[in-house]
């Protein structure tokens, strides 16, 4: 047998990596979503609702810890 028959195809990184992975994307998106909204249909209206605690305070902390839990799961070794 050859050496690339019995070599097995990895992946770049671990299952738990990958999880922790897709949750950091989860986190991300939850924040963004979060974010949106707020806007008048009139531009003479001020709307107040951008300023709101969602938006200032808890959207962009979801999106920063969905920052630090990409990277934690990049910077984790794998189980191989």
């Amino acid at each position: 047998m050859k050496k690339t028959e019995l070599k097995k195809k990895q992946l770049l990184f671990g299952k738990r990596n990958y999880k922790f992975l897709f949750l950091s994307l989860g986190f991300i998106c939850v924040g963004f979503i979060l974010m949106t909204g707020g806007g008048s249909s009139d531009p003479n209206i001020f709307n107040s609702d951008i300023f709101s605690f969602r938006r200032i305070r808890v959207a962009p902390t979801l999106v920063l810890v969905g920052f630090g839990i990409a990277i934690y799961s990049i910077l984790i070794p794998s189980k191989k």
